[in-house]
């Protein structure tokens, strides 16, 4: 299969990256890293989660990151929204995509969000009627997908089976969770040809964490598979507070190197990007988890 000739990058670092930080991290600090984000030609960026502050503490300011940032024509700026309450909490502050997550796995479903994965997409049901009464898209997430940190691995089929309710509930795009970073180039072309059967491939993405290394190697063989679509985090952060020694997102700067050198068009400035990533490490006090960061500029590396 010939490999796409443009990729969409979903820019997960504000949220996915920054929800698990145990040091605060000032509204500030959040707004001046979308904003970095966008002006280095990210059209698609996470920005926050209306959840309630008791279970993520650090995306309570969400709605203020929301009203601050300068939106650019043509990005989009995105919430999680588990929940009905959360979503009229995303429409208020003019949130123009929502997403909402489910896994593949029983026991992983059960300690991330205290259900079933058949509760959970019950639950997303008012979600979808509201967000299509107002014109909001949905993307949905499905964890897991290659392995669980409770389970092990994960059957295909079954990922299948999460990934076709969502889309089918109204999820423009299914985005597929490799949490723990288990996954292989083979098992990433597999995943992607099951799914498929459910799932038109241009309706599906690949989230992919680097704990094993692969992360880069998954995204290319789903390029194989005619995957467009990639959620990344800016200077690799984030991780899963659920799964034991999970590593963080896939580096953005990373996989815009590999899609450069593929001659496939991001538009996104890897320089800037670099810069966006180095800024938010000085905040949090540690060095870039983007291997073409540290390469490219050594201030990344402290």
């Amino acid at each position: 299969m010939n490999l796409p000739k443009h990729v969409r990058l979903v820019e997960v670092g504000p949220r996915d990256g920054l929800q698990n930080e145990k040091q605060p991290i000032s509204v500030d600090d959040k707004v001046r890293l979308v904003d970095d984000l966008s002006a280095a030609g990210l059209g698609y960026v996470e920005v926050g989660s209306f959840v309630s502050p008791k279970w993520v503490p650090q995306m309570a300011g969400s709605a203020e990151v929301f009203a601050r940032i300068q939106r650019k024509p043509g990005v989009t700026y995105a919430a999680l929204t588990p929940n009905l309450k959360g979503f009229e909490a995303a429409l208020e502050s003019r949130v123009e995509e929502v997403a909402v997550f489910a896994a593949a796995s029983e026991s992983f479903s059960q300690k991330n969000i205290n259900c079933s994965i058949a509760e959970s997409l019950a639950r997303f049901v008012p979600v979808m009627e509201a967000a299509k009464a107002h014109g909001v898209r949905v993307r949905g997430y499905v964890s897991c997908v290659l392995g669980c940190p409770y389970e092990g691995k994960v059957k295909t089929e079954q990922v299948a089976a999460v990934a076709r309710e969502l889309y089918a509930m109204g999820c423009y795009e299914v985005s597929l969770g490799d949490t723990i970073g288990v996954g292989t180039a083979g098992a990433a072309r597999r995943l992607f040809e099951v799914v498929g059967r459910d799932v038109p491939r241009e309706r599906l993405a690949g989230h992919f964490h680097d704990t094993y290394g692969q992360a880069l190697a998954n995204i290319y063989a789903s390029l194989l598979e005619g995957i467009a679509v990639f959620d990344s985090s800016v200077a690799g952060l984030g991780g899963c507070p659920y799964a034991k020694g999970a590593t963080g997102n896939v580096a953005s700067e990373d996989v815009v190197y590999l899609l450069d050198g593929l001659g496939i068009d991001t538009g996104i400035d890897l320089d800037r990007l670099i810069a966006a990533g180095q800024r938010i490490c000085r905040v949090l006090g540690r060095a870039s988890g983007s291997r073409v960061a540290r390469a490219r500029n050594p201030e990344c590396a402290a």
